[in-house]
């Protein structure tokens, strides 16, 4: 007797459907073909001691199993459910005529109890792209499914429920999740807030532009200053996300298996904080078996790189192509996938090994030529795709002790989705084209021309600051947002004036 099942597995961000075909035959032996990987084979024994402990048969027949399409290699575990119920669908355990209509998940225990799984929003999606009438799987991953209205979902806990209900014995509720309410009910919740910054209005001000134009930021100061508090509330002013953005961030964090069960969507933006010591593979993705990595993670959120020179040379170099195209491209010798990464870098760093150069009260103690060895680390194609340069300085006691209110996150949050909705009407007609940052040199010339006193400040900047060229353009993205901010439909001179004080390691004398 010949039945078939469907499973799913994940490429990339995407699903691809399975077929399981399952048939029973005269012989004694098993077959599992169709390109499955050593946990897709082990599935035998953990199905066979799931079937056996809940007073089920395992057939002691041939039994070859297909895994349709063949050439797909089958990575994991999720398909022993699926594989579970065709075998005993073909033995005449389980009836049969409901299977066509569901995708079916989930990797048994030995006593029959479901696993929870990643990847489970884009099977769910796909599965509703191809007409599925619903989906089974644990119940842990039911709340993440249901975010795909359309879709009856199914979380199960046992193999007896997910057999009583295909043969009528259980009558099962599909679980509904209300996506309008789960996206706007978490989306202004944050733990911190700029409100509790004393001082820091410099940097308070770069964020505020660097959230306004998407722009990349390296702080620059000793330590102990504030970078990493101050980064870590960059995301509580940058826009809210769109559902679009919300379900795409989703799917990442649900492939690389991120997600919380009780976590059904995704609504805040990702902050994402790698340890210096990660590899190339881990921060842009990849391995035998390519996973995401954290700079997909951050995708419509935040990258943070804290002491950036600590990286390997070679992790921060792989990092340039995706910070330019916004994806990351991993190919293998039989398939490719591709992964998101638009994400906004935000990195610290000391200015010297010691970390007091430029300090106020301390000497610096490192020898000379020290701080520019240090700064060398740091490829310039790197630094060239970041816009804001900023030091940061120690916080004054008067300042700490200063209780006067301070601007919170939502007011300067408001600024800058008024500055992001000017922007989007800007570029409505390109492609690829979101916030000033992203712009093209064709674009600066469309969108950044400024008068003759814009260029003398600017051309004098450059003469007596010893900016570099590659500043140039640097300048006049971030002056465009500051315009944008103050709703100025062209750059005037105190845009560029501000828009020079943030490109610090750009003056020549800045490392001595």
């Amino acid at each position: 007797m010949l039945v078939k099942t469907y499973g799913s597995s994940v490429f990339g961000i995407d699903a691809l459907t399975i077929t399981i075909e399952v048939n029973i035959g005269n012989g004694l032996n098993f077959f599992l073909v169709g390109l499955p990987d050593s946990a897709v084979k082990e599935s035998q024994q953990r199905i066979k001691a799931a079937l056996g402990n809940n007073g089920f048969r395992f057939p002691g027949k041939e039994i070859t199993i297909n895994m349709a399409p063949a050439d797909v290699r089958k990575e994991g575990s999720n398909f022993d459910l699926p594989i579970a119920l065709g075998i005993m669908g073909a033995s005449e355990q389980v009836l049969t005529d409901k299977f066509s209509d569901f995708l079916i998940l989930g990797e048994l225990s030995l006593d029959g109890d479901l696993k929870p799984m990643k990847g489970v929003l884009p099977i769910a999606i796909n599965a509703k792209k191809e007409g599925f009438k619903g989906i089974i799987l644990p119940y842990e991953n039911a709340k993440e499914a249901a975010i795909v209205d359309e879709l009856d979902v199914y979380g199960m806990l046992h193999l007896t429920e997910v057999v009583d209900f295909f043969n009528g014995d259980k009558i099962c509720d599909p679980v509904k999740v209300d996506i309008t309410q789960e996206f706007y009910q978490k989306l202004d919740e944050f733990g911190v807030d700029f409100r509790d910054v004393k001082g820091q209005d410099n940097i308070k001000r770069a964020f505020e532009i660097a959230a306004s134009g998407g722009h990349n930021v390296l702080l620059i100061g000793p330590p102990g200053a504030g970078k990493s508090m101050l980064a870590k509330r960059l995301s509580t002013i940058l826009p809210p996300m769109n559902i679009s953005e919300a379900l795409e961030t989703t799917k990442i964090h649900s492939v690389a298996g991120k997600m919380d069960a009780q976590l059904g969507l995704i609504t805040q933006r990702p902050f994402r904080k790698p340890h210096h010591t990660i590899s190339d593979v881990a921060l842009v993705g990849g391995g035998g078996y390519p996973q995401p990595g954290e700079i997909s993670l951050a995708h419509n959120g935040v990258l943070f790189l804290d002491e950036l020179p600590e990286y390997k040379r070679s992790v921060l170099e792989v990092m340039r192509q995706p910070l330019e195209d916004r994806q990351v491209t991993i190919s293998r010798a039989k398939f490719t996938v591709e992964y998101p990464a638009g994400f906004m870098l935000i990195a610290a760093m000391n200015p010297c090994p010691c970390g007091y150069y430029n300090h106020p009260e301390k000497d610096c103690m490192c020898p000379p030529g020290m701080v520019q060895n240090y700064l060398n680390k740091i490829s310039g194609p790197l630094l060239d795709r970041i816009d804001l340069h900023v030091e940061v300085t120690p916080v004054s006691f008067d300042e700490l002790a200063h209780h006067q209110p301070k601007e919170g996150s939502k007011e300067i949050r408001e600024r800058v989705i008024v500055a992001r909705l000017i922007q989007e009407e800007r570029f409505a007609g390109e492609v690829g084209i979101h916030c000033n940052a992203q712009m093209s040199s064709k674009d600066l010339r469309s969108h950044c021309a400024i008068d003759e006193a814009g260029n003398a400040i600017l051309k004098k900047a450059m003469d007596t600051l010893g900016l570099s060229a590659r500043a140039y353009d640097r300048i006049l993205k971030v002056a465009r947002t500051i315009a944008d901010l103050e709703k100025a439909p062209k750059i005037l001179t105190q845009h560029i004036a501000e828009a020079i004080q943030f490109r610090s390691l750009d003056r020549e004398n800045w490392a001595g």
